[in-house]
């Protein structure tokens, strides 16, 4: 286990950020706002050339959101090259999270509102804009709107956290039904990842630049702050020793957050108890998952300081704490599960530069990567009819 001094680490921090720019500070993205496909609500958006409706989607089909672009593209997993890209349809700017309800409707969080997709006949039913003002609509790391969602156990619900430039986040509320945001919850600064308990009544807000997790109450929408920062909040906005995104544990509801390999942060949302347990793969880590039989899978993005740190891999770690870990070629985000749980799809997208345009799918079982070009900054991923999607 590598056990490096924070203040080294820190150091080394610093002059990485100042060459990279890296995901640390809650700057200001200069991209130009990409135009929305038509007017919300407006419905069958679809990019040209990407096929007619008539042809249903088969279950296990991949569907990523496309940071870079508009669109979601919808992937044939068992595809190569140009023939796993089974065509895409616009969505909204710059799309980061997505969560697939049971109906076969994908809701996507993009920097205008939250999509949403028909997966059958893939066509952009709805565009539900946000109600918190997130300024200016531009693209990049640090653009503001959505970025993670989930939905509610019984499917009536979407939450997205909402990204303030500069400010506190927020959590919306989207009636499905409706289609419209019903309710705003103030939660800390910029919500990579959202999570619902099993039961429906909190939702977890994982907020990368306040070290923390709001545990919202669906019952009197209050919110509670839990501090998740196993290597302490010293360099603030500057530091990258900070949450991303966090699993569910199946078997008793904590919350899961690795960070650099290192540490596996454990959060009671009842009582705030937050607990660590050593992990291995000695990497900065983001996306994880967790199975329906407890398995953690973890991506590792790749070293902050390559003088000491690990490439990029997947830690599939099992309820036990045993761990092993598959290297990948090259940066990857988040990560979903096939139906099966045999296999894991790593997306490259990544938030940070240094991305590549495809997915990893890794075979759990010999730890074979197999790399599908496809999408453009490939960023969350969600398998119809699979265990969960690449929001974490």
């Amino acid at each position: 286990m590598n056990r490096r001094s924070l203040a080294g680490r820190l150091a080394a921090l610093a002059a990485v950020t100042a060459t990279l720019g890296g995901c640390a500070p809650d700057g200001g993205d200069d991209g130009a706002a990409s135009p929305v496909s038509a007017p919300p609500g407006s419905t069958a958006q679809r990019t040209p050339g990407s096929g007619g409706t008539s042809a249903r989607t088969p279950q296990g089909t991949l569907l990523v959101t496309d940071f870079g672009a508009d669109t979601v593209t919808f992937v044939d997993p068992a595809g190569r090259g140009a023939a796993a890209d089974l065509g895409s349809v616009r969505v909204g700017t710059a799309p980061y999270g997505i969560a697939l309800g049971e109906d076969g409707t994908a809701w996507v969080a993009t920097a205008e509102g939250v999509a949403a997709v028909d997966t059958r006949t893939r066509v952009r039913t709805a565009l539900v804009p946000h109600r918190t003002d997130t300024g200016p609509v531009t693209t990049g790391e640090y653009r503001g709107g959505g970025m993670g969602i989930a939905l509610s156990p019984d499917g009536s619900r979407v939450y997205v956290g909402v990204n303030v430039p500069g400010g506190k986040g927020t959590l919306e509320v989207v009636d499905t039904e409706r289609r419209e945001v019903t309710r705003v919850v103030p939660v800390g600064r910029r919500p990579f990842d959202v999570d619902v308990s099993r039961d429906g009544r909190q939702v977890y807000a994982t907020n990368h630049d306040s070290f923390d997790v709001s545990v919202v109450d669906t019952g009197d929408w209050t919110a509670r702050r839990i501090e998740v920062a196993p290597y302490g909040t010293e360099g603030g906005l500057g530091s990258w020793l900070k949450p991303h995104y966090a699993a569910v544990r199946p078997s008793d509801g904590a919350l899961l957050l690795p960070f650099e390999g290192e540490r596996l942060a454990v959060v009671d949302p009842g009582t705030g108890r937050v607990r660590t347990e050593d992990m291995t793969a000695n990497t900065h880590q983001h996306g994880v998952t967790a199975g329906a039989d407890g398995t953690l899978y973890v991506v590792g993005t790749g070293p902050i300081d390559p003088s000491e740190d690990d490439g990029p891999s997947l830690t599939v770690r099992t309820p036990e704490g045993d761990e092993r870990v598959v290297p990948l070629d090259g940066p990857h985000e988040t990560v979903a599960l096939s139906a099966d749980g045999r296999t894991a799809y790593v997306s490259g997208g990544f938030t940070r530069d240094g991305y590549w345009n495809g997915l990893s799918a890794v075979d759990v079982a010999t730890g074979r990567v197999t790399r599908l070009p496809v999408g453009e900054r490939p960023l969350a991923v969600a398998v119809l009819g699979g265990q969960g999607t690449g929001a974490g």
